[in-house]
């Protein structure tokens, strides 16, 4: 049976019991429950408790508390289920927090001794040194854990080279509900089980009907719903440990895996295959196979066509013609090997056209695609798609008609999805557009699933072909299975779980698929507030943006690569409320309204979003476009309008304003701020940490400096400038604290042949009061400041803006504050300094071979503006350049507010700092960021510069 949790009584009892257990993180706040509600899949169900065990000991006591109250046990890794194996009720412990050692990597017998929670990606910077790799590799591979893998029995791009999960357990630990802890290990003989009640009646369950799971289950490779009996059949040794693998934490809580090691391949050859339809590429699988890939991906070129949307057309390589691709990717020793048998591939292929990529940036470009399938195909038709039936698989020779038969299902039920995937396998994902907020919404959800499952069936199918049945499938098994295999499935349940505690509702006396969804896309309502931005790509609705997160936790990336910067805060806390998807959570609760009461002023809201640096890393880093520093300036706006604010918002939010009345003065300000009675006072009244520098007043602002010598738009010229004018844009912090690098460009445009022209009058973005929230006011400087620009832009003058983060307001929080069409006009016509440079005819950038530069791309030039011709412009200087990723930590007001201090350091020690550190003697640190430049000169003895001072003194 399945326990139902009474919040009041069993709550309090399992809290205790927890931690009169010795579990030391056991947590039932509200804000807990809020973020550990859903998973990437469309269900949600409120937990009752949330835990993080610590260690093995810990996990034992969990298990031993739930059996105590009766209370469900969900085990969870990195919560990007797509079917909902990681929700449920009562406890949901994370075992992704702290459970993450590699114990050992046995190089002879090529193995690795692991705890459930480690990161893939983590696992593989542990065996690279030794030329080995775990096989198996799902796009999530950047975060999902290999407890998660084991439980879903998860596959991956290259399963067709090294085999699903569980095909690579060496060994499992495992306990029961009971309490009974268990070492499996692969291949056991017939013998296996002597001495553990369970197993051997495991063994009986099997024995009864030997028949039924010979003729039902191992079919073909990707037949992964319901339970894999087939491995524990006589002749297969009674292999309980690969059994394991794909149960979905319904039978036994995993406590460490042995996994196997392949050799990481010296070369790869990578032949992109063209195709008139994804069907007609579906139907060359099977010439594909006999060439041995180790990977035979599907791909669509609508999700490439959005990829190039988001990212440009430079970043992705040239495709062959056509609109379906395989991806065919061949591994081996001899390059020229496999260059002759990539030929055989193309030779023997139906495709229109090829492309042999046998350069890695190349094919990661291209694998980057693919992994970021799921995201790129939720935003792409008018309604978002979801996941639902996305994970069928079939065995790859009725692949081709399968997809036709399900698009024309597709068809018939008036909803539209982009199939991709494991086409090598026969498995196929695919987000559809189910219209949950229609009346009859549901009623299509469940005719749809329900006619998709007997499709799948009927071609000889598994419902699911990695990501496990969930409560997403599990109802739908016997459409797939024969009562006999039912009945089975919940014998093997009772003999390990006769209580129903461990992840009740999956596999065995499933909940309806279409239970628990999550409110997708009702009324999405806080109605009838007046909204401070206007939300333009959600239809100006915050329930639709927040609901953007799918889950997919790109996220959540353990050490994630240069050139991304989401999610900072993350990276330093590892706390779920401090990514992105656990912002988007509790935002999803709050509009839901049944668990996070309160609105905008909820207490959960205005925790998880205390962290939130307002970076825009998840602007361009999620695959599914959450901008959460957009939504953290709309619920700041609605909380605080017409209400006190904290200190900082009237100091630090109007920082322009106060800089601009000091200016006069600046001599005499900073004389006083050197006080340390006075700069005391000044931190407090801001609401500074105390540990903060204050910044000093530029005493000749670049406006004020410059006036006296170079003139206005149409005045007589002074300068020889054969490329005409340019207006350099003084933004409040080139005007008014760091107008080095604004006169260090102005020499250096002139020497570009340009006549520079400044405004008469100061000209703010506004960009401190949309982080603070107080968008009324932001709106009318952005306006007047838009009104100044746009008579330079509809001459077509060229705009160039020194400071990324002014720059990317102007580029897009503009338009998203004003309806003014002056807004779109002005932010398509301002520059960075290297995109007008890098298209002045002449120009050239000086030689700076042997010079070592350390570059922090400031966090909106990453993800807003873009920080290609910046990269491209000093790679042509020659110098040897170290390029960062991720945020700097200071992020504007972030880091020098009360509060924020040690998260500041830490998110600067994930890169920023150790680069610095392992720099050479007379390196040179670049960073165009205000924010970026004061970090580093209060954490650091370095003197970064701006870009136009590294040109202008080279």
């Amino acid at each position: 049976m399945t326990h139902v949790v009474e919040r009041d009584v069993t709550a309090r009892d399992v809290v205790h019991q927890l931690r009169g257990n010795g579990v030391r993180d056991v947590d039932d706040s509200t804000l807990a429950r809020a973020l550990y509600s859903t998973d990437a899949s469309l269900y949600r169900v409120e937990p009752t408790v949330v835990v993080r065990p610590r260690d093995v000991e810990e996990v034992l006591a969990v298990v031993d508390a739930c059996a105590r109250t009766g209370v469900p046990l969900t085990s969870r890794g990195a919560g990007t289920s797509i079917a909902g194996n990681a929700v449920g009720t009562g406890v949901v412990m994370d075992l992704a927090k702290h459970l993450t050692r590699v114990h050992e990597v046995d190089v002879e017998a090529r193995t690795a001794r692991v705890e459930p929670g480690i990161v893939h990606a983590s696992l593989q910077r542990a065996t690279a040194p030794h030329g080995l790799r775990y096989g198996p590799d799902p796009s999530t591979h950047t975060r999902c854990t290999i407890g998660g893998m084991i439980g879903n029995n998860a596959c991956g791009n290259r399963a067709l080279g090294y085999g699903r999960s569980a095909d690579n357990v060496a060994a499992l630990q495992i306990v029961t509900a009971a309490g009974e802890r268990l070492d499996l290990v692969r291949g056991e003989t017939p013998g296996a089980g002597v001495g553990s009640a369970t197993l051997e009646r495991l063994r009986g369950v099997i024995a009864d009907d030997l028949a039924t799971v010979r003729t039902e289950f191992g079919r073909f490779g990707r037949q992964v719903s319901g339970y894999s009996l087939e491995h524990l059949l006589p002749e297969r040794g009674f292999d309980v440990a690969s059994f394991m693998a794909g149960t979905e934490g319904t039978l036994a809580v995993t406590l460490g895996a042995t996994v196997d090691l392949v050799d990481v391949p010296r070369h790869v050859h990578l032949v992109v295959l063209g195709y008139p339809t994804m069907a007609d590429a579906a139907d060359d699988v099977p010439t594909m196979l006999p060439f041995g890939p180790i990977a035979c991906e599907g791909l669509g070129a609508r999700i490439v066509d959005i990829f190039r949307a988001a990212r440009g057309d430079s970043a992705l390589p040239d495709l062959p013609r056509g609109d379906g691709y395989l991806y065919v990717e061949l591994a081996g020793d001899d390059p020229a090997e496999l260059a002759a048998r990539a030929a055989r591939v193309v030779q023997a292929s139906a495709a229109l056209a090829h492309r042999d990529v046998v350069a890695p940036v190349e094919q990661a470009v291209l694998w980057q695609v693919r992994e970021e399938g799921a995201g790129l195909a939720s935003r792409s038709f008018d309604r978002p798609a979801l996941s639902g039936w996305e994970d069928a698989a079939v065995p790859p020779t009725n692949l081709g008609a399968y997809l036709r038969d399900f698009e024309a299902l597709m068809t018939q039920h008036n909803v539209q999805g982009h199939p991709y995937g494991h086409f090598g396998d026969g498995c196929v994902h695919v987000r559809i557009d189910f219209p949950l907020e229609q009346g009859q919404g549901h009623r299509t959800y469940r005719d749809f699933i329900t006619d998709a499952a007997r499709l799948t069936a009927s071609h000889g199918g598994s419902f699911s072909g990695e990501h496990g049945d969930g409560r997403a499938r599990s109802e739908l098994l016997p459409l797939m299975y024969s009562a006999e295999a039912i009945e089975m499935f919940g014998r093997v349940k009772h003999v390990f779980d006769p209580e129903s505690l461990l992840n009740p509702g999956v596999l065995v006396d499933p909940r309806p698929f279409d239970a628990d969804l999550r409110g997708q896309h009702r009324s999405w309502g806080l109605q009838g507030e007046r909204k401070g931005l206007r939300l333009l790509d959600d239809g100006g609705s915050l329930g639709a943006a927040a609901h953007r997160c799918t889950g997919v936790g790109k996220c959540v990336v353990a050490n994630p690569s240069g050139g991304t910067v989401m999610c900072p805060s993350f990276q330093a806390t590892r706390d779920e409320k401090d990514s992105t998807r656990g912002r988007a959570r509790v935002l999803q609760e709050m509009i839901d309204g049944r668990l996070v009461g309160g609105g905008y002023r909820a207490p959960e809201v205005h925790e998880a979003l205390d962290l939130c640096l307002s970076c825009k890393g998840c602007a361009s880093d999620c695959p599914t476009g959450v901008d959460m520093a957009t939504y953290k300036s709309e619920i700041l706006h609605q909380t605080y309008r017409g209400r006190i604010r904290p200190r900082s918002h009237y100091v630090l939010g109007r920082l322009p304003m106060w800089a601009r009345l000091a200016s006069p003065i600046a001599a005499v300000a900073n004389l006083g701020l050197q006080i340390p009675g006075l700069a005391h006072l000044a931190r407090w009244v801001a609401g500074v940490d105390q540990r903060r520098s204050l910044p000093p007043f530029a005493q000749s602002g670049l406006r004020r400096g410059a006036l006296g010598r170079w003139v206005r738009r149409r005045a007589v010229p002074t300068v020889e400038a054969p490329h005409g004018p340019v207006l350099l844009w003084a933004d409040s912090f080139t005007e008014y604290f760091s107008s080095e690098g604004g006169r260090a460009a102005v020499s250096l445009l002139e020497e570009a042949g340009y006549r520079v022209e400044l405004l008469d009058r100061p000209a703010c973005c506004g960009l401190t009061w949309i982080t603070t929230g107080q968008l009324d006011a932001a709106r009318a400087i952005v306006g007047r400041t838009v009104e100044a620009l746009h008579p330079y832009v509809a001459d077509g003058i060229p705009i160039v803006g020194l400071e990324p983060s002014c720059l990317g307001v102007l580029r897009s929080d503009a338009v998203e504050l004003l309806e003014d069409p002056r807004a779109a006009e002005v932010a398509a016509g301002v520059l960075t300094l290297a995109e007008l440079l890098q298209r002045t005819e002449g120009w050239q950038p000086p030689d700076l071979t042997g010079t070592e530069l350390v570059v922090q791309p400031h966090c909106h030039q990453a993800s807003v503006i873009g920080f290609g011709p910046d990269l491209a412009l000093l790679e042509s200087t020659g110098a040897s350049i170290k390029r960062l990723g991720g945020c700097c930590g200071l992020a504007g007001n972030f880091g020098v507010e009360k509060g924020h201090y040690e998260v500041s350091v830490a998110v600067a020690e994930q890169q920023l700092l150790p680069a610095i550190r392992d720099a050479g003697p007379g390196a040179i640190v670049v960073a165009d960021g205000f924010s970026c430049r004061t970090q580093l000169t209060d954490l650091t003895d370095t003197a970064p510069v701006h870009l136009a001072q590294l040109l202008r003194r080279s």
